[in-house]
């Protein structure tokens, strides 16, 4: 990889990646897009190339390849769960209508492509623990419908066309970096900069829903790995199971009270996302990853919860803009 352009760099995802690409690359060789220019300071503003690009427009999307000529692109702009279901229409939209758009692109300019699928592609009919790499795939959300439809697609653009296409199935992701994005999982971010501000937060899951997680640095990674995995080895390609740790809200704040012993949690349950997280898998079996590509995560439930509480009261402490607890 020399060249690469991100889509929806400035979400959760994209932020650190783009910060861990320019590291690897260098800055002018990573082109960061989003449909909306992020704030003066933020980071992927700093250092390297920044524009506008709204994914669903091919025109748009087809000048942005030309000008910039990666040999990947690492497609993240999406709605995600929450968001997705307060505007289906929408993410039929953007989520499908934005890969389609760059899988085109691909076929057409040759380069490979990252999208990232999520373990919202499943549903309440899976087996949730483990959940199989090859099961029943039956989303009863909008999110995660145009998650297994792009599945399909990029094996689709693989097979019949040759295109270099990856994917991985991330659980719920965790990171001090970007502010939460209306998903599901989005209490485990929000939870560390209420415990340093505030001592409390109340979670809009309840206290035993148990999900997959995973700290952002090991999604990262896994994104890199499997772009420069050798192609022989892969034979799933896209949407490989990929986990770290499964966690409940309960254990996650009993991690942080072994901290912070002042903080408090209570819970004031939202009916939707509660319902989206009961429908997810409680735990992936990431065994494919494992032996195709070497997939192995460095943060469990201890790590994560010690870095993002040194990395949140690092932010505070310098008053840097930290994402809103709703």
């Amino acid at each position: 990889m020399k060249r690469a352009l991100v889509t929806g760099a400035a979400g959760q995802i994209g932020t650190e990646l783009v910060t861990t690409l320019r590291d690897a690359l260098g800055d002018a060789a990573v082109l960061a897009t989003d449909l909306r220019e992020p704030g003066p300071r933020h980071p992927v503003l700093a250092g390297g190339p920044f524009r506008l690009l709204d994914c669903t427009d091919p025109t748009e999307l087809g000048e942005r390849i030309r000008e910039h000529r990666p040999d990947v692109v690492f497609h993240l702009a999406a709605l995600l769960s929450a968001v997705g279901e307060s505007r289906p229409q929408d993410a039929y939209r953007v989520n499908l209508g934005g890969v389609m758009n760059v899988l085109e692109a691909a076929r057409e300019e040759g380069f490979a492509v990252f999208t990232p699928s999520s373990i919202a592609a499943f549903g309440p009919g899976t087996p949730p623990d483990p959940t199989p790499q090859d099961t029943v795939q039956r989303p009863t959300t909008m999110y995660g419908v145009t998650k297994v439809a792009g599945e399909l697609l990029c094996d689709y653009y693989h097979l019949k066309f040759g295109v270099d296409t990856r994917g991985v199935r991330y659980p719920g992701l965790i990171s001090h970096t970007a502010p939460p994005g209306g998903g599901t999982t989005d209490w485990a971010v929000e939870i560390f900069w209420a415990a340093v501000r505030d001592g409390r937060y109340r979670c809009f899951l309840s206290h035993d829903v148990r999900l997959d997680m995973m700290y952002m640095p090991d999604a990262i990674r896994a994104a890199l790995e499997l772009m420069e995995a050798d192609p022989r080895q892969l034979k799933h390609r896209n949407a490989f199971n990929i986990t770290a740790m499964q966690v409940t809200p309960e254990q996650m704040a009993r991690a942080i009270q072994e901290r912070l012993p002042e903080f408090q949690m209570g819970y004031e349950v939202d009916p939707v996302r509660q319902a989206i997280a009961e429908s997810w898998p409680r735990r992936l079996d990431d065994t494919a990853a494992r032996d195709q590509w070497g997939w192995q995560p460095e943060y469990g439930l201890h790590e994560t919860v010690d870095d993002m509480l040194t990395q949140v009261r690092t932010a505070e402490e310098a008053r840097e803009p930290a994402p809103r607890v709703g």
